[in-house]
Parts: structure tokens; C-alpha cells; sequence
């Protein structure tokens, strides 16, 4: 007992005083705490870098898909969703010019046929008397999640959490190894910032959207094609609490989940030059007023004008990114990962379910290579994480991206995909996609299904809008929109499940 004591404190003196552990993690966000908190499980020495330690106050990651969820307590950090005031979120429930359809998460293993029965792809499949409740998502103050998985890495015994602003790596003499990190960190006596280093074996960036150090070791740009303005409302009369809404009706989605018992957010997707947004018709808040206001269900209303009228600012804005993956192995001692290396649309809220799940993987991974320093085992462990993560990642990435593009159809071929899309759900065919979106279900071939059978039936309900009898117009407008869904699903499936 004496002997291991020891050695705890001299790795906690070993990182408090030099600086120097196994891993270094750069910031403290999602990804970042539960990498460190995975790591330091194993009995790790961790080293957790963060920019600014106060609450954070930011308008995405605050929608867990149950797919994340399920991550999250495989990590042993089930607890960090728990005493935050976060709401349950049951399923979606999608408005389409005044109709709508609701759609829960599916009962697992009746989707995932364990029984060997019950793999029918449609609302009408019976549901077993003995199956399991279904899944559940959760929705909360990002802030607040964040806090929570801060203080669980506070206070464990194998991390040690600095506030720095890292600025660079620290690259060896004679190899091109990542011994660690640049900082600048503020003396608490002067108030400036004076330059520091840390040093690890490994070196996890997850500095997120803005990484500073993504230019230097990514060869990919993120793709910026809108933003979403965002808006809290207060005691929200919400069509079905417990649910996610989506609105399609105005030129692009907006997506409303409630984060508190009397907060909730709503998110107006703005695309890049939408002339209902330009400054001649009142910018932001002009499309929001004359635009989105009406396409909103009649309850949302009201709490969505007091919410725009108590604030006469531009409403806070993200941009909403598409950063496909890159492999991980290419530079010793150093690993990009969470949304510094791969990002989605955030329509679909599988963000952190895609960040949690990559931090179950790769603790798995590095549990095989007991010393770090092995850059050759490290490297073959990332291009295994590369390839494994696709199962469930890219299902994740092309469904947001895919249904963003049909949400804020753009043209005719689009429109028609769109309401394939709805008629899609209102016929009932909601568990499989529900399984894909609530990352429960990893199997991208029966997102390639679905997707597909979307485009037959938008081509059906063409051909019945247009008359059977006008065979040649039938026949073109069938191949433009198999056109353009091939267009919207496969170059990002080939990027995202390929490359």
C-alpha cells in the first residue's frame, strides 16, 4: 500500500511541478474531459489543458442522442447528465406546413432482432410485451454538462488540470515526434501571460471547431454552408414535451428541444447569402420575424416573439460545418480528434454521440499498449480507430448532412425529395431511421436503404402530381431526382465510410 502511494504522488509532483505525463489533452470540452477521464481509468497520468476553466455558454452540445448516452456511462461518466436540470428526449417530432409526425427511439433489441424475430422496418412491427423501455436522449445546458465532466477530471486522483492557452507543439531535435504542447499561461501576480510547455508520450488535441492546430496537421478545410441563430425561450408550450421538434416550412430547418424545466432552445438554421435574410428585408431578425414565426407550431409562437423581443441584439450564432475524418497516424506522438478533426451538421444532434463514442473506441484501442512512447503501436492502434469508427460515425455524418440537404431544399429536385422524406415517416416507416439517427443502430447499408426508398417514393408521388399518362416527363423528372439524391447521399457516404 505504502509502495503505490508513492508512486501516485510522484506522478501528481511529476505533473504539477514539471509538467510531464503519459498523456496531454488539449482542452476541456466533451471530447477532451471524457479522453482524459478514459485514460486516467486505465491508471494513466493525465494532463487536461484548457483554455478558460469558467462555465462555458455556447448553443450546440446541448442534445445527447441515446447512442451518446449509452457512450457516456460505458466511460463511467453516466453521472455527469444526472442534478443539471436536463430533460429527456424520447424521439422527434418533425412539422411539415402544418402536419407533422412524431417518432420515438425504437426498443433495441427488438430492433437489433436479438430474439431472432421482430426485424420489420416500419411503425406498424409489433412491439414484444417483454421488450426493454426505449431509449432515451438527453437534453441539457451545455454549460452546465461541460462543469460537470470538468469536476469529475478535477477530481480524479490520475489528472491534473491546468488552465493555459496551448499555441503550438513541441517538436523533438532529431525526429519529427510530438514531445507535447506550447502554452501561455497567465501568472497570477503580473496578470500576463508568460510561456510554459507540457510534455506526454501522447498528445490528444481536441481543441474543437476553431482548433488552432488543425491548419498545421489536417490537409482538410471545413465546408461552412450556414449557421444556426439561436434563441432561448421561456415556458414554452412545446406540441409534444419530450421530444425534439423539427420545423421544415421556411426556407431552411429550425430545431427546438427543450434544455431546462423552463428553458427552451430553439435553433433557426440561416444558409449563407438567403436573400430572405439580407439586410434589405431586417437581416436575422427579420427572417426570424416575418419568416420563421409563422412557419412555427402555434404554441412555440408566443414564446418565440417574447424571446425575440426581449433582446434586440443579433441572436448568438454557430457555424454549421461538414469536416470529413483524416487518418491519425501520420505524426508521432500527436492525435487531432472530436470536432478539430471530423464535424456534421448539428441538425440531427448526433455531435456528441459521434465525440463519446470515438473516446470508447480509442480507450479501448490504447488498452492493449502499456507504453505510449511506442509510436509505432499508437500508430497502428489510430489507422485501426480510423476504419472502426466508421460503422457507427458515418451513418452519423451522411444522415446529417443528407436530411440538412433535403430540410433546406434549394431546388425542385430537392422540394420533391423533401416531401418523399415526410411521406416517408407518415407512412410509418420511423424505427429503422430513428435507430440510425440515435446512433443505435450502426449499419450503413440500411441507411443506404432508406435513403433510397425516400427517392422512389418522392419519384411516385412526382408521377402521381404530374398524371401517369405523361410518360416522358415521368421518365426525366425520375432521373433528376434519383440525380440529385445520388448526388446529396454518395459523395459524402464515399468520404465519410471510403476514405
Amino acid at each position: 500500500m505504502s509502495e503505490t502511494t508513492v508512486v501516485v504522488e510522484t506522478l501528481v509532483e511529476r505533473r504539477a511541478k514539471h509538467h510531464e505525463a503519459e498523456v496531454v489533452v488539449v482542452g476541456a470540452g466533451v471530447f477532451g474531459c471524457a479522453v482524459a477521464y478514459a485514460l486516467a481509468e486505465q491508471g494513466r497520468s493525465v494532463i487536461l489543458l484548457e483554455r478558460w476553466l469558467k462555465e462555458p455558454n455556447r448553443i450546440v452540445g446541448e442534445l445527447m442522442q441515446p447512442g451518446g448516452v449509452n457512450s457516456l456511462r460505458k466511460l463511467g461518466l453516466g453521472h455527469t447528465i444526472e442534478d443539471i436540470d436536463g430533460q429527456p428526449c424520447h424521439g422527434f417530432n418533425v412539422f411539415f406546413y402544418g402536419k407533422n409526425v412524431r417518432m420515438p427511439y425504437p426498443q433495441i433489441h427488438g430492433l437489433l432482432g436479438l430474439d431472432g424475430n421482430e426485424k420489420k422496418a416500419n411503425g406498424n412491427a409489433k412491439v414484444k410485451d417483454d421488450e426493454p423501455p426505449r431509449p432515451q436522449g438527453k437534453s441539457f445546458h451545455h454549460g452546465r454538462f461541460i462543469t460537470q465532466l470538468r469536476k469529475a477530471c478535477l477530481g480524479h486522483p490520475n489528472i491534473s488540470v491546468f488552465e493555459t492557452e496551448a499555441i503550438g507543439t513541441v517538436k523533438g531535435d532529431h525526429n519529427p515526434e510530438i514531445l507535447g504542447v506550447e502554452t501561455r499561461t497567465v501568472n497570477p501576480n503580473t496578470g500576463e501571460k508568460e510561456p510554459d510547455c507540457f510534455f506526454g508520450q501522447l498528445t490528444i488535441v481536441a481543441d474543437g471547431y476553431a482548433s488552432r492546430f488543425r491548419k498545421q496537421y489536417i490537409n482538410e478545410t471545413p465546408q461552412v454552408r450556414s449557421k444556426f441563430y439561436a434563441l432561448e425561450l421561456i415556458d414554452c408550450e412545446l406540441p409534444s414535451p419530450g421530444y425534439g421538434h423539427v420545423v421544415i416550412g421556411a426556407p431552411s430547418p429550425v430545431l427546438i428541444y427543450q434544455i431546462g424545466t423552463h428553458e427552451t432552445r430553439i435553433l433557426v438554421d440561416v444558409p449563407e447569402k438567403l436573400p430572405e435574410a439580407s439586410v434589405a428585408n431586417g437581416g436575422v431578425r427579420g427572417y426570424m420575424s416575418k419568416v420563421v414565426l409563422p412557419a412555427l407550431p402555434a404554441s412555440v409562437q408566443p414564446s418565440f416573439k417574447a424571446a425575440l423581443e426581449r433582446d434586440s441584439k443579433i441572436p448568438q450564432s454557430m457555424p454549421n460545418s461538414w469536416l470529413p475524418p483524416t487518418k491519425q497516424s501520420a505524426t508521432p506522438g500527436l492525435v487531432i480528434l472530436g470536432d478539430a478533426m471530423n464535424m456534421r451538421h448539428p441538425l440531427t444532434g448526433g455531435g456528441m454521440t459521434v465525440a463519446l463514442n470515438d473516446v470508447v473506441l480509442l480507450r479501448d484501442l490504447l488498452a492493449d499498449i502499456p507504453d505510449l512512447s511506442d509510436t509505432a503501436a499508437v500508430s497502428r492502434a489510430m489507422d485501426t480507430f480510423h476504419w472502426r469508427r466508421k460503422k457507427l460515425t458515418s451513418i452519423i455524418n451522411v444522415l446529417a448532412m443528407a436530411l440538412y440537404s433535403l430540410f433546406a431544399a434549394r431546388s425542385a429536385e430537392l422540394a420533391k425529395l423533401q416531401r418523399g422524406c415526410f411521406a416517408y415517416f407518415e407512412r410509418g416507416i420511423t424505427r429503422e431511421p430513428m435507430g440510425l439517427l440515435g446512433g443505435l443502430m450502426p449499419d450503413p447499408l440500411v441507411l443506404a436503404y432508406h435513403f433510397f426508398s425516400v427517392a422512389f417514393l418522392a419519384i411516385w408521388l412526382d408521377w402521381k402530381a404530374t398524371g401517369l399518362w405523361k410518360v416522358p416527363v415521368l421518365l426525366w423528372n425520375a432521373f433528376w431526382i434519383l440525380w440529385t439524391a445520388s448526388r446529396v447521399f454518395l459523395p459524402v457516404m464515399y468520404r465519410e465510410a471510403f476514405v
